[in-house]
């Protein structure tokens, strides 16, 4: 071994993770002979005959009905990038262990040695018979979009992309929340993306569909705009539906005047960038471990500041949405999750802060107990009414 065991269970992150953060625990007691004989054989093939016969039936007679696979190939973990299935397995537990603690979703950790896109696809795919749905985590873009567009294409399960479409729920929550603090309609809102990633790219499709006034993206290149050089399929498409302003500068110049920036790429953004928005800006520091400014410095020249991290005020964490996305799901046995099921989603987390919105208080804590069980109501509702609910 490189390092010393003793040495690493030392420092209480090491300790928290040995052997791993989570179990399987029987659900049913087997005391007697009687009892295993109705568990397993021969009892168990009057169950396996009934599912072979309707395989809908699986869904309430084993644990599929309530289990999720959280699945990763290790491209794209946390800010620490492509580190391998291996590495990225404390994050996949991590995930596994939220689903249980706040919505009691069974969840399963699965990191896979598999990279091409074919191949994520082909072994997700096959697996996905055991499970209720399948959260797709840390994987990397461009690739991440085809993979979670071909499994929901081949799936009659629900299949996200947590890093997409989690933080694009919970941002839209805490920006409505935060509009309502500097009273500006989000309809009327000039809105600066920093990153065309995975969450870059999710949260710009859901602000333009909750209806935010105009919103530019940036990559590491700049503005992207219709008709830039050397635009993936994913950000073409982009193109053509935002920057309506026509910024094909920096990100610095595309904020003079504009009511929001979103920072999703790692960058680092000086402070007179800040401090020439338009009165009354809202800053979302999304980046970690680092900020692109340090939260204490944006809030001189800005009222709401939210970042991703917990040590500051307003986290934008995905936990907040996830579980209780998942269990609607789940509950009404939905085929998809839909767009209109996230933006659910979101206006219900905005919902439950409502009239309380303060500068330091855009988004509920992950804590509060009413997030999970707001966001499933609101997102099963939703499922039936876009006719994606088996019941």
């Amino acid at each position: 071994m490189s390092r010393s065991l003793t040495a690493l269970d030392d420092d209480p992150v090491f300790a928290m993770h040995r052997g791993g953060k989570i179990d399987v625990n029987p659900s049913v007691e087997v005391p007697d002979l009687a009892a295993l004989a109705m568990a397993y054989t021969p009892g168990v093939a009057r169950v396996c005959t009934a599912i072979a016969d309707e395989p809908e039936l699986a869904s309430e007679y084993t644990w599929v009905g309530n289990t999720v696979a959280v699945v990763s190939d290790g491209t794209a973990v946390l800010g620490l990038g492509d580190i391998g299935p291996a590495a990225a397995m404390p994050v996949m537990e991590g995930k596994a262990l939220l689903f249980k603690k706040f919505a009691g979703i069974n969840a399963v950790p699965l990191c896979i040695d598999a990279h091409e896109v074919d191949d994520v696809v082909r072994v997700v795919a096959a697996l996905a018979p055991s499970f209720g749905g399948i959260n797709l985590e840390d994987i990397s873009a461009p690739r991440c979009f085809e993979i979670e567009d071909r499994l929901r294409d081949l799936l009659d399960i629900p299949v996200m992309h947590d890093d997409q479409h989690g933080t694009a729920i919970v941002a839209l929550a805490a920006l409505r929340s935060a509009a309502r603090v500097v009273g500006k309609d989000l309809s009327a809102m000039r809105a600066v993306v920093c990153g065309a990633g995975a969450s870059g790219i999710a949260v710009s499709k859901i602000l333009i569909a909750a209806g935010i006034g105009d919103l530019g993206v940036a990559d590491s290149k700049g503005m992207i705009y219709r008709g830039r050089d050397g635009l993936n399929p994913v950000k073409a498409d982009l193109a053509a539906r935002t920057n309506a302003a026509g910024h094909t500068g920096s990100v610095e110049s595309a904020l003079r005047g504009a009511d929001v920036f979103i920072g999703l790429s790692g960058a680092s953004l000086p402070e007179s960038a800040v401090a020439q928005m338009a009165p009354g800006a809202i800053a979302f520091l999304l980046s970690n471990p680092e900020p692109e400014i340090h939260p204490d410095v944006a809030r001189g020249h800005v009222p709401v500041v939210a970042t991703g991290r917990s040590d500051f005020p307003n986290q934008i964490n995905n936990s907040l949405a996830f579980p209780g996305v998942f269990r609607a799901a789940l509950d009404v046995r939905a085929t998809t999750i839909t767009e209109n099921m996230k933006l659910a989603a979101a206006g219900a987390l905005a919902a439950l802060v409502g009239d309380d919105a303060t500068p330091e208080y855009v988004i509920p804590s992950q804590f509060d107990e009413r997030v999970a069980p707001a966001v499933a109501a609101a997102v099963a509702a939703q499922a039936r009414a876009d006719g994606v609910a088996r019941r």
